[in-house]
Formats: structure tokens, sequence, C-alpha cells
């Protein structure tokens, strides 16, 4: 393995001095940050444009429902028939018109409340319509019928139910979305990082192969060390460039933020209302509470070693294959028939981890998932939050690098035939037989 670290160094700088991935290393960050931008400014926009909706109320029982905000002002108009009503809005340039009919009967009455404008409404305003004038009538229909709405509100019972271990570690609900939050984005993260340099390393293999330039190499280094090199030096290209648009998007997010004074984290409208609300509410400093109690639960060095551990060796195990596909082929066109096999595992470990790992993290389908090496990376990274035995762990581990280095081997045997074999269009039969050489 003399050859090795100088095969690394090669393929790193290769990587890290080509014009394209300087290029994108720059442009990416920029482009992500620039269109964060526009949404947060058009988002931030939309919630600042004032709005005048007249209201017709013929029914006189929504005088104090609606009231007037920052952004939204309610013009009651009286002593006007619909048509007139209408043109009153129009020529008024309101957003629009909200028609209540005068009936006495509540039910019919909430069945005859139109809303009329000159462009399709705001979704988020006529939801937010609908929940005043339904909490409005309902209120005063329960009036009606002699119920003391104020004894309804008092009689209400909120039901927290705690959650506590058999040794006495108290938990909540949230402490479930904490572990999913952490352990859904190493296993996204990991899926993401296979899938851009596992691809950029196949391209590295097709490259060399189709120039000829593999022939000078091989004479001199054998295939095992080149594979290996190429896969290393490619992944120290990637985390360079992973860590420059890591510190590159923080940076350009400050500046931006102060520069343009918009809230890039804004991607809602009605956001401030919600926090607002949230903040009055009783149980919001419960819930911070449990939020930062769940955080704390969370066990941060084991989740740092088995990420390391498990990122870099998931990683080298599909970027063997990655390499193997490369060398068997002689342009990306005739990869599609290999991808197959290589992206089903991946795209079935994010689904397991998603939809079942949350579920029933220690269940019989996560907990199997977990040890199968295709899909361990994703699944037990997810798993771990909530978690798992340092024996299983390490027994995931220890499969998944043993996985890795029959994968390699067995790559290297095709890498080995792959790398010299022009012209022809291998198939799996093929591959089987290059096994053998």
């Amino acid at each position: 393995m003399n050859h090795l670290s100088l095969i690394i160094k090669r393929e790193y700088l290769t990587k890290v001095r080509n014009k394209s991935f300087i290029i994108m290393t720059i442009l990416s960050p920029i482009i992500m940050i620039a269109l964060i931008a526009v949404v947060a400014y058009l988002s931030q926009l939309n919630n600042t444009t004032e709005r005048t909706i007249s209201v017709l109320d013929e029914s006189g029982l929504l005088k104090n429902t609606l009231e007037d905000t920052e952004t939204t002002t309610y013009q009651f108009l009286e002593n006007l028939n619909l048509e007139d009503a209408k043109i009153v809005a129009e020529k008024g340039e309101h957003y629009g018109l909200l028609y209540v009919k005068g009936l006495d009967n509540i039910d019919d009455l909430s069945k005859h409340i139109k809303f009329y404008s000159k462009e399709l409404p705001s979704l988020t305003l006529i939801s937010s319509l609908e929940n005043k004038l339904e909490k409005q009538l309902t209120d005063l229909k329960m009036a009606q019928k002699g119920i003391d709405i104020a004894k309804i509100e008092a009689s209400r019972v909120n039901v927290t139910i705690g959650q506590e271990s058999f040794v006495g570690e108290k938990t909540s609900k949230i402490d479930s979305v904490v572990k999913l939050i952490f352990g859904g984005a190493a296993g996204y993260l990991l899926f993401m990082f296979i899938i851009i340099y596992g691809n950029m390393i196949m391209r590295s293999v097709i490259e060399e192969k189709t120039s000829r330039i593999i022939e000078v190499i091989i004479s001199s280094v054998k295939p095992i060390q080149l594979m290996l090199g190429k896969i290393i030096g490619t992944s120290l290209a990637g985390i360079t460039q992973f860590a420059i648009w890591i510190v590159l998007g923080g940076v350009l997010m400050s500046v931006v933020s102060m520069i343009l004074g918009i809230d890039l984290t804004q991607s809602a409208a009605g956001q401030e209302e919600l926090m607002k609300q949230a903040v009055e509410s009783p149980d919001v400093g419960l819930e911070i509470q449990n939020a930062l109690h769940a955080f704390y639960n969370l066990p941060i060095f084991n989740l740092i070693v088995a990420f390391i551990l498990f990122f870099v060796s998931g990683y080298l195990l599909y970027s063997s294959l990655y390499a193997a596909i490369g060398a068997a082929v002689d342009n990306e066109t005739d990869t599609q028939q290999f991808m197959l096999p290589i992206l089903m595992p991946l795209i079935l470990a994010v689904y397991i981890g998603i939809f079942t790992v949350i579920e029933d993290p220690h269940g019989t389908i996560s907990t199997v998932f977990s040890f199968i090496p295709l899909t361990s990376p994703v699944v037990m990274l997810m798993r771990i939050p909530f978690g798992v035995p340092i024996w299983q762990q390490l027994l995931s581990l220890a499969i998944l690098i043993g996985t890795f280095i029959f994968t390699v081997w067995f790559a290297a045997k095709i890498y080995r035939v792959g790398i010299l074999m022009y012209g022809k269009k291998p198939s799996y039969k093929e591959l089987y037989k290059w096994l053998k050489y």
C-alpha cells in the first residue's frame, strides 16, 4: 500500500483544483442563500401588505367578531344592498367583500356567507375568517339554547400524560420529535453525501477509463490501491467542499440578514402571530422546558461517535460499489442498469427510518434493518437517539465494516478487469465471470 497515499493526494488535489469544483463550491451556497433570501423577502412583503376588506353584515351578529390587525382593516358597510356593496368595494379597490345574509336561524345563516373578490383570495385569509365566524356563531347558538358558555369553558380539562421509565427517567411527547430530528438529519445527510460524492467517484473512474490514462496508471499501481485511493481522495474533497459550504453559507446568511433586514428563517405567513399566541399560551413554558429536557437527555457523545463511525463506514461501503460500476461501463448512460440495486436499499432505509423508527424504534423491523449493512448506516443513526444498547451498535458496526471489506474485495475484482474493458456493455452475467478471473 506504499502508493496509496500518493493516489489519495493526487485524487484530492485533482478534485479541489478543478475549475468546475471551485466554481460550484463558491456558487452553490450563494445560489442557495439567494433563493432563501428571495423567498423570505417575498414572504415578508406578503405579510406586510395592507388589505381592506368590506363587510356587509345584514344579520348584525358579527359586529364585534372581526377586529382590525396590522395588515387587515375591516370596513363595515351599512344601509346598502349587496350590489351596491360590491360596487363600493370594487371602486375602493378593496381586497374583497364579506357578505353575511340577514337570517335569524344560525344554521341557515352559516350557509349564506360569501366572500366576493376580483381575484382568488388568500387561502390563509379565508381559513382565518371561517374560524372566527364559526366560533362566534357557535357561541350564539349555544346561548340561544340556554347553554352557559362560561361554565363550558370552565369545565374543560386538558390532559397531559406524564411519561417516565421504570427506572425513573422522565420523558415527554416532544422527546420523540427531538430525537427524530437529530436521527433524521444524520440519516438524510449520509443519504445525500452518498448520492452526490458516490456519483463523483463513478464519473472519475469512467473519465480515466475512457481517456486511457488508466492503462498507464495500472502498470505501476494495483487496482485495489487505485480504487481505495479514489474513494478516500474524493471523500476528502467532498468533506472539504461541504465544510466550505457550511462556513460560507453561515457568513452569507448573516450578511444578507444585516444588509437587507430580512429574516431568512421566516417561511410562512402568519408566523409572527402564531409565535405571539404561543408565548401567551400558559402551556408554552412547559413545552419549552420539555424540549430543553429532551435535548439534554440525548446521548450526545454516543451520537457524535456513532455518527462518525457509521457515516464513514456506510459511505465507504457504497463508494466501493459506485467505483465498481464506473469500472464496468464506458459511459454514464450504461450505469443506469446498475444504479437501481444501489439506490433501493438507501431509499428503503430512509423510509424505514421515517415511518418505522419514530413509531417503534426498538421493534422487530427497526432492529433488523439496523443490522443489515446496506440499510444500517441510516436506520441505526436514526435509532440511536432513542437509546440503543452499546452491544447492538458495536455488532451493527462490525457487520458493516466486515461487509465493506468484502465489498472492496468484490469491487476490486470487477475493477481489475473492468478498467481495461472497452466497447462492450457488461451484463450481470458478464460481471459474474469477471469475479472468477
